[in-house]
């Protein structure tokens, strides 16, 4: 036998605390989604970054014979395919004459990519027949730098981060 009797009925106090709790647990979910969440939108300080502003293009050293070979490195953009880009290297340092640029000229379909053209040195544009520079003179063009450790780093949105139109960007 137990020296305390049990209770049967709940304390008006344990329902107060109870609905209390339950009731600022509902205004919480109010307020954010009511007031946090469409003030972050609409002011627009939401900024989705879904990968680097930057891509490594390889070893320099390992690049370079391999574009004076086969031509300048195609990589395609699997996220949205709107930037298809290539890779050109001119000249015999692997450290310096790096270009990126678009595949394509702007405002044309994925399917007017440039080809390059390894007898005469230009990429051809199938859609209109003519031709590109190896230097992609005229295309969108994106900064490069080889790294201390002779990576190949194309810069995709520097235009975007100094507020600068990349459309305008050309060959130098």
């Amino acid at each position: 036998m137990s020296p305390v009797a049990p209770t049967r009925g709940r304390s008006p106090r344990s329902m107060v605390l109870a609905v209390a709790g339950m009731v600022a647990g509902i205004i919480l979910v109010l307020v954010v989604f009511v007031v946090a969440i469409p003030s972050l939108t609409e002011s627009g300080k939401v900024e989705v970054k879904l990968g680097p502003d930057t891509f490594d293009a390889g070893q320099a050293d390992q690049r370079a014979p391999s574009i004076e070979r086969d031509g300048p490195l195609l990589f395609s953009d699997v996220a949205s395919g709107q930037r298809d880009v290539y890779v050109q290297h001119l000249g015999d340092d692997v450290a310096t004459g790096w270009l990126a640029f678009d595949a394509r000229r702007a405002g044309t379909d994925r399917s007017c990519t440039l080809h390059w053209n390894r007898d005469t040195s230009v990429f051809n544009d199938p859609c209109d027949g003519s031709t590109v520079p190896a230097d992609g003179e005229g295309l969108v063009h994106y900064p490069v730098e080889v790294t201390k450790d002779g990576n190949v780093v194309v810069d995709l949105n520097a235009a975007r981060r100094s507020g600068g139109d990349a459309s305008t960007t050309t060959a130098p």
